[in-house]
């Protein structure tokens, strides 16, 4: 077990390029990081981290060691929970990122009743908008809403998000409830931009055009955001329309602070799939907490 962890610790130093950061993400001081990356180095005989005061980067021996290190920690989990039933106590760190919307609306609610059916399980959740670096940030899984992106991670599809057109009722009694494409503009309605990156090109006012086909059209707006959180607000204070996952606004719709306009033309909905780097990241504890999310998520799912 001493040698598992001196493994476990090697590996989350080689992915994250640091032992302050892997430490930390171990919840272990750097000292100790440092010596089980220097016992083991020492055991097997050659060196295999480079370190310099800026950065860690795997030697190329240590390149080899850190691809069968890691097969050898998902066997030795996978060996550790052979014979555990379903039931069985899960424990353990379990280090996953979703989006704030969906921490906030979906997982934090039912969150109670997962960890208390998980009393030994200690959950780091990060929510963030931007997409992470699993490996660099020590992620066992998280959750992606729209493209995967990276070809190399391995993805395990939950279905497709919801999308809905919204405004508040006081930005309708402005410029009057569309009923059409056409009406958008001829209205003159407005329209908040989103992009995760200021200064992007915005995505457009999407609608479908039949047969799973969806063209966007150039509505103007005044105001640009990159907060998934802003752009609901701008939505709620009336200053355009928005296009937003049924998931972040649903109590607003419930509520009437927003309504949902062209429920025919709705966007094209969002492919949602749990990320991990590796099959040593499917863990029963991933397993485990995916299987949840996925019971908690499927009701905004098609």
């Amino acid at each position: 077990m001493q040698d598992l962890e001196q493994l476990l610790i090697f590996t989350r130093v080689a992915n994250m390029g640091s032992f302050t950061r892997a430490a930390d993400s171990l919840g272990i001081s750097k000292g100790r990081a440092s010596t089980a990356v220097r016992d083991l180095e020492a055991s097997v005989g050659v060196r295999l981290l480079h370190r310099t005061t800026r950065s860690v980067q795997l030697t190329e021996d240590g390149r080899t060691f850190h691809a069968r290190a890691r097969g050898l920690l998902a066997d030795a989990d996978d060996l550790q929970s052979m014979f555990a039933g379903e039931h069985a106590a899960l424990r353990g760190r379990l280090r996953v990122d979703l989006p704030t919307e969906v921490v906030r609306t979906a997982i934090m609610p039912a969150l109670p009743t997962f960890l208390s059916a998980h009393p030994d399980l200690e959950l780091e959740l990060s929510s963030t908008d931007r997409q992470v670096d699993l490996v660099q940030e020590g992620f066992d899984c998280v959750l992606r809403i729209g493209p995967v992106g990276d070809e190399s991670l391995i993805a395990r599809p939950l279905g497709r998000l919801r999308m809905v057109n919204a405004a508040s009722p006081a930005y309708l009694a402005r410029h009057c409830v569309p009923r059409s494409i056409e009406d958008l503009l001829r209205q003159e309605h407005r329209t908040v931009h989103y992009s995760r990156t200021l200064g992007a090109k915005s995505y457009g006012w999407e609608y479908p055009v039949g047969q799973g086909r969806y063209a966007t059209l150039p509505l103007p707006g005044a105001l640009h955001v990159n907060s998934v959180q802003t752009y609901h607000a701008a939505g709620l204070a009336g200053v355009g329309l928005i296009q937003a996952a049924l998931l972040g606004v649903r109590h607003h719709l419930d509520s009437g602070a927003l309504v949902e306009v062209l429920p025919d033309l709705r966007p094209e909905p969002l492919d949602t799939a749990f990320v991990v780097a590796h099959r040593s990241n499917l863990s029963r504890r991933v397993r485990t907490f995916i299987t949840w999310a996925t019971t908690v998520l499927a009701p905004y799912l098609d």
